[in-house]
């Protein structure tokens, strides 16, 4: 049986896309029944309308409070009746009781290996360290900033002669396989939370 998947994302929608093409593949067992968005101006919103999938707004500027708005976000989340929660660019800290709501069905895609370089400007950070390789990392959700139970992560080689931008456009490429896959594995019913651990069938 397919799996309902719900996207949430904040800009440009790349990784959406990368979901998007692989559901048309036929390589991911689930369709996508929304993208849900926090800002009225993503692009990711002209992607999902391109695709016929429905588009919900909960733009984060129309609220008075951060509470009206996860209020808001819950809601829109539970009428979708998602059994995955994907955030792909999602450029918000998720409230805890989204979190809780979603527990094992929420997923997340980073552009670093964590634990290392979680939060925002991860590439900066990479750069700033000097590391010889970063990469990305696709992760459940939990409270903790980019801290859940990690399911993947693909490499990339740090270069001399990088800048943020380089680096960001090759760490991308990797996300775009490496999300698609996470969302397989998880809608195969191939993946099991044991503590920090993911075990993979």
């Amino acid at each position: 049986m397919e799996k309902r998947i719900v996207v949430v994302a904040s800009g440009r929608g790349s990784n959406f896309q990368a979901v998007i093409n692989a559901l048309k593949r036929g390589t991911i067992p689930a369709i996508c029944v929304a993208l849900i968005t926090d800002n009225s101006k993503a692009y990711v919103i002209e992607r999902a309308k391109s695709e016929c999938i429905p588009v919900i707004l909960v733009d984060y500027a129309t609220f008075s409070s951060r509470e009206l708005y996860e209020q808001a976000l819950l809601t829109a989340l539970k009428k979708t009746q998602p059994d995955l929660v994907v955030l792909a660019g999602y450029m918000r800290i998720m409230g805890r009781g989204v979190v809780k709501e979603f527990s094992g069905r929420m997923m997340n895609i980073h552009p670093a290996l964590l634990p290392s370089f979680a939060g925002l400007h991860a590439q900066r950070q990479a750069l700033l360290h000097a590391v010889k390789v970063t990469g990305c990392t696709v992760h459940f959700v939990d409270d903790s900033l980019d801290g859940g139970p990690i399911i993947l992560q693909r490499c990339v080689r740090v270069m001399d002669e990088d800048d943020e931008d380089t680096l960001a456009e090759r760490i991308l490429i990797q996300e775009h396989i490496a999300l698609p896959e996470a969302i397989r594995l998880f809608c195969e019913d191939r993946l099991t939370i044991e503590g920090r651990k993911v075990r993979t069938r």
